[in-house]
């Protein structure tokens, strides 16, 4: 098992910057495929990015993609997004996942979470 704790969120103006990062627990974090998604108010849980075990493989949504960029520190157990060009339509609660195996798109298919981080974009 694994718990995950976001940080990094907060309020930025429209074409600024955000890291978030997702800290893990546990010994065997390099075995899990990492994943960001997204939660705006009144919206369904939308893909952001994935991150395959070993960071061979990464994956974008298309409303990010060119914009943020994906990385993992298994040493640190310790996955980013690094959120460039940030828009209004950015904002939104960020959650980190975990999940065994390969790394999915699909929110349902990641077994653990974290509790999210906010993002707000200003304009």
């Amino acid at each position: 098992q694994v718990q995950l704790v976001e940080s990094g969120g907060g309020l930025v103006q429209a074409g600024g910057s955000l890291r978030l990062s997702c800290a893990a627990s546990g010994r065997t974090f390099s075995s899990y495929a990492m994943g960001w998604f997204r939660q705006a108010p009144g919206k369904e849980r939308e893909f952001v990015s994935a991150i395959s075990r070993g960071g061979v493989i990464t994956d974008y949504g298309d409303p990010v993609k060119g914009r943020f960029t994906i990385s993992r520190d298994d040493a640190k157990n310790t996955v980013y997004l690094q959120m460039n060009s940030l828009k209004p339509e950015d904002t939104a609660v960020y959650y980190c996942a975990a999940r065994h195996g390969t790394y999915s798109t699909t929110a349902n298919e990641y077994n653990y979470w974290g509790q999210g981080t906010q993002v707000t974009v200003s304009s």
